[in-house]
């Protein structure tokens, strides 16, 4: 992979693309979740390398997009716009785990020309319908309540909570290495916080592959994901032996699921 960086007023944000990117080869982005970074996808890229243009980031305020001022999703999405113009990407498929999946619908929000196929790792759908007001309530409390935490435990907590594996489980703890408790806390909080700010009713056009961990016990996700396919009628699929970071628990089952959904379309 070639790494690149491009500069914004809030800060530098990096991404890697294919050594060998091919015009008349169809492209993956991946975008990791909240307080991940690219490395969450190295089996995805090991396995899809020799088949698709791969292009992954550190999203802005994220491993080593840091320092960033004031993240939120429309600065995200027009940092993608701007990374697409400058490689000259018309569209790829964006594979969006949790954070990621709400940094690709604020990209369909915005440029949905962009996007030419939507696969939802463990994240949950735009739309004021799917949240109560208890829901926004709780996610405006995150900040505060994770400073309750001593680091080393929160770390270790947030490690358990998203995985169902040693390896999922190992990879999350060393994506986390990187922030002091203040830089921390304020992420999850702004993250959940922008999101809140940033959603809307959306109408999705492209095709749509929604995939959940089957031990995906964070918050109410594996809820959000059966009423979003009931309401849309887009492919829900449970893994089996996988938590939050489903990609990284099962890579092999996601890759097989990400790989038929991109052949059919």
């Amino acid at each position: 992979m070639i790494e690149k960086f491009t500069d914004t007023e809030s800060g530098k944000i990096y991404y890697w693309i294919s050594e060998k990117w091919q015009e008349n080869r169809q492209s993956l982005f991946f975008l990791h979740g909240m307080t991940g970074d690219h490395t969450m996808f190295i089996s995805q890229y090991e396995y899809f390398k020799d088949k698709y243009n791969i292009l992954l980031w550190d999203a802005p305020a994220h491993g080593k997009s840091r320092p960033f001022k004031e993240f939120d999703y429309e600065k995200a999405a027009i940092s993608i716009k701007t990374i697409f113009d400058t490689e000259d990407i018309d569209n790829a498929v964006f594979i969006g785990q949790s954070m990621g999946g709400f940094i690709t619908q604020a990209v369909i929000k915005r440029y949905p020309k962009i996007v030419s196929a939507f696969v939802s790792i463990d994240s949950t759908p735009y739309g004021n319908k799917y949240y109560s007001k208890s829901d926004i309530f709780w996610l405006k409390q995150i900040e505060w309540m994770a400073h309750l935490y001593p680091l080393k435990s929160m770390k270790r907590a947030i490690a358990k909570q998203n995985t169902a594996t040693k390896a999922g489980y190992d990879n999350m703890l060393s994506m986390l290495i990187p922030y002091k408790k203040n830089e921390l806390c304020h992420l999850m909080g702004i993250g959940y916080a922008a999101f809140i700010k940033d959603n809307c009713d959306l109408n999705i056009t492209c095709p749509v592959l929604l995939i959940v961990g089957a031990k995906d016990n964070t918050g109410k996700v594996k809820a959000y994901n059966q009423l979003w396919s009931e309401k849309t009628g887009f492919t829900l699929i449970l893994v089996e032996g996988a938590a939050h970071n489903s990609n990284v628990d099962q890579p092999n089952m996601v890759n097989e699921y990400i790989e038929k959904f991109i052949s059919l379309e």
